[in-house]
């Protein structure tokens, strides 16, 4: 890519979702906890003039949660964003953005009325342009600051409450690294206490929502900093690999050829530093990742415990997982039964869905097997594999989805580990969304993965589903009305005949039942429900 190319993609930055948006990260914005940046296009809060939103109060969801986090106001995320804002901006419609200044997932144009329907592809079946455009895109989103978007380097109290904000710039491909590390870091106590049994976007119902959303917002984040708006997130496949076959310097990057657990100089990423790695330092000084450089990516892979992750996950393991009926259940948490989110995630066993948290399987499995930065939860993001990984398993979230046709109360809406109820919002995102809003088909979102197409036909299906769904739900007084129309209709008909058999009075003449030829080839028959 050219330098000038380079320069023009930086001058067209947009806004963008993620954590902290600049324009309020500020003493101001703290102390009246409001979120609500003017919109560029008329000025004012939200894009409130031209209707395409307004500044309200948060609303939070007052449902029970489970008992893993025994603990009320010691972490800036319960409650998710109220510690730093209470009020941020609602989006009508189509609207979507911090400052309602973007359209919702799956919708395009000047007042995002637009349908959009983009295709996510195997890395595999790109051709050598599109996966070489695909890595100059990793590069360039790892050396473009976030215009829009800053970091916290301190806790709401070490901030003083507000009146003395700690943030700081990061470019866009560490902003998402930052963003996993924050929703899944431990809870600082004091002192050198620390909670571990808290992850707002694992071990839970929300692993597959929050990570869909991720993947959207990365996904969005590129097409506006190349300026390709057909961009998508290509997936590995990696069901029944033998080895990690992206793991080559024309893809992910090869060994090092002294040093097992580096990336080969011969590809880019092995000048990449990683951010957000050392968690134990940051809890024994009670501080957040402040996204200092840490050193470079670390891969390994094949040579970790084999005991517990003995080979990558096999299609007949994924086949089974597809086939649990149940989203989620029990604790709702990594000892979870029969639980479809659990042993995709891989705290079950794959062949039996059996919590087994000695064993790693299906997702777990995969970040294991990479024996590196892939291998620790808060930093995993760092290695560019990570959305190649997260694509495909949102891809059997997907199968499942349109498998099982779940409706939205089989999300669980109550007594979930903190943070992952229906409608909690899910940490940090700002804009705000809700875990319910994204257990639904990629569809309806904007994105399908290749091997999923079906044939046209399957459109009037997808336009059919509500209406069929619907009717299921209510097929019993369907029945019931049908079956007293019958009745009515049955008992008008006997005294209409009595009627006009009265009117009539006898015949002297019975005449034959006959029809005609041709009369018999123009009845049409029908029948009513």
């Amino acid at each position: 890519m050219s330098l000038f190319a380079m320069g023009f993609l930086l001058v067209i930055l947009q806004p963008s979702t993620g954590q902290f948006p600049r324009a309020c990260a500020n003493t101001q914005s703290l102390l009246r906890k409001e979120c609500c940046p003017p919109w560029d296009g008329d000025g004012s809060p939200c894009g409130e003039l031209s209707s395409r939103g307004s500044c309200q109060n948060i609303l939070l969801s007052q449902a029970p949660l489970g008992p893993q986090f025994p603990f009320s106001g010691v972490d800036d995320r319960e409650d998710w964003p109220s510690v730093f804002y209470n009020r941020t901006c609602k989006c009508e419609g189509n609207f979507k953005g911090f400052n309602c200044g973007e359209c919702k997932f799956g919708f395009s144009g000047l007042n995002c009325t637009e349908r959009q329907l983009r295709t996510r592809r195997n890395i595999f079946q790109l051709t050598t342009s599109e996966k070489d455009k695909f890595l100059a895109y990793l590069n360039l989103a790892k050396n473009t600051p976030s215009q829009d978007y800053v970091i916290a380097t301190g806790t709401y109290t070490q901030m003083n409450n507000g009146s003395n904000p700690m943030f700081r710039n990061i470019n866009v491909y560490d902003l998402f690294v930052w963003m996993h590390y924050y929703a899944s870091r431990d809870t600082l106590l004091g002192g050198s206490s620390v909670w571990r049994d808290i992850d707002f976007a694992h071990e839970a119902p929300g692993f597959l929502p929050w990570h869909r959303v991720f993947l959207l917002m990365w996904e969005r984040e590129i097409q506006k900093i190349t300026g390709d708006e057909n961009f998508t997130i290509p997936y590995w496949d990696w069901r029944d690999a033998e080895d990690c076959v992206v793991c080559t310097d024309e893809y992910m990057g090869g060994r090092h050829p002294t040093n097992p657990n580096l990336l080969s100089p011969a590809s880019f990423f092995s000048s990449w530093q990683v951010i957000c790695t050392q968690s134990e330092e940051y809890n024994s000084q009670q501080a957040l990742c402040n996204a200092t450089s840490e050193g470079p990516i670390l891969r390994n892979p094949g040579n970790n415990d084999k005991s517990r992750t003995p080979r990558l996950p096999s299609s007949a393991e994924v086949e089974f997982c597809l086939s649990l009926t149940q989203y989620e259940s029990g604790s709702m948490d990594k000892m979870a039964n029969y639980s479809f989110r659990n042993t995709l995630e891989g705290f079950a066993d794959p062949r039996t869905a059996i919590s087994n948290i000695s064993q790693s399987g299906l997702h777990n499995a995969l970040h294991i097997y990479m024996n590196g930065s892939m291998s620790q939860v808060q930093g995993s993001a760092n290695d560019p594999i990570f959305v190649l990984h997260h694509a495909f398993v949102d891809s059997i979230f997907e199968r499942w989805l349109r498998r099982h046709r779940p409706m939205l109360e089989v999300y669980p809406a109550a007594n979930a580990p903190i943070g992952h109820n229906r409608e909690n919002y899910m940490v940090p995102f700002i804009p705000l969304y809700r875990n319910g809003e994204f257990f639904k088909p990629s569809r309806e979102l904007g994105y399908d993965y290749e091997y999923l197409q079906e044939p046209a036909l399957d459109s009037f299906q997808e336009f059919l589903i509500p209406y069929l769904e619907q009717a299921r739900q209510i097929w019993a007084w369907l029945v019931g009305a049908a079956v007293i129309g019958g009745i009515i209709t049955a008992v008008l008909t006997g005294l209409i005949l009595a009627c006009r058999k009265k009117r009539r009075g006898p015949s002297s003449e019975i005449q034959p039942l006959l029809v005609e030829s041709e009369d018999y080839n123009n009845i049409s028959y029908q029948s009513n429900f």
